[in-house]
């Protein structure tokens, strides 16, 4: 959520509620060096400079300002693999990003059907609402899946898991290439399954 507040300074509020100020420094050179800070104090910034933008991690909601990147993945293809995650019957939750050509499925480390079962034995989270709002600021996520285009012209894409055995730690090809829509469905349905560590 973007503002800005009495004195001008551009303030972002992360998905676990945390307020980050724009700054601006100095490099060794002199040129300016823009970050974004929980602190107030120091000199604030009033407004984006031309050609960045605000980029919060997914795995652990950090915010940084970054330089606008070109768009490679269009809003439809976005919209095709959002679409298959709200469906995705898991017990965890799922974000997406995109880096360049790659969308990136982020899952919860923490399966929230047991955090909302814990949460809703205190009478104080009896509010689905609020357990959400608490849930959203408890959960962290890691990178489980990604898509890469792998041929623009066709607009084709191949799939990838991360392997988090502790001799690999890396992504490793799943299948493709084909039609995103088709990418997406026969692989984002092993999302919190045994079944997606099956498969190779």
């Amino acid at each position: 959520m973007l503002r800005k507040d009495v004195v001008m300074s551009v303030e972002y509020k992360n998905r676990k509620g945390k307020t980050y100020y724009l700054h601006v420094g100095k490099t060794k050179t002199g040129k300016p060096k823009y970050f974004f800070s929980m602190k107030k104090d120091g000199e604030l910034v009033d407004a984006i400079p031309k050609g960045y933008e605000i980029y919060e991690h997914p795995a652990n909601a950090q915010v940084f300002l970054r330089k606008k990147l070109p768009q490679v993945i269009t809003d439809l293809e976005k919209r095709i693999v959002k679409r298959e995650l709200e469906n995705a019957p898991s017990s965890r939750w799922y974000l997406s990003d995109i880096k360049g050509k790659e969308i990136i499925i982020y899952e919860s480390n923490q399966n929230v059907d047991n955090l909302k079962e814990i949460f809703g034995s205190f009478a104080n989270f009896n509010d689905s609402l609020f357990v959400d709002e608490a849930l959203g600021i408890s959960v962290d996520y890691a990178p489980i899946m990604k898509f890469i285009l792998e041929d623009e012209k066709k607009r084709t894409f191949i799939a990838n898991r991360y392997c988090f055995l502790g001799s690999i730690d890396d992504w490793i090809f799943l299948g493709g290439p084909g039609p995103l829509k088709e990418v997406v469905k026969n692989y984002i349905k092993h999302l919190g399954k045994e079944s997606l560590f099956e498969i190779f």
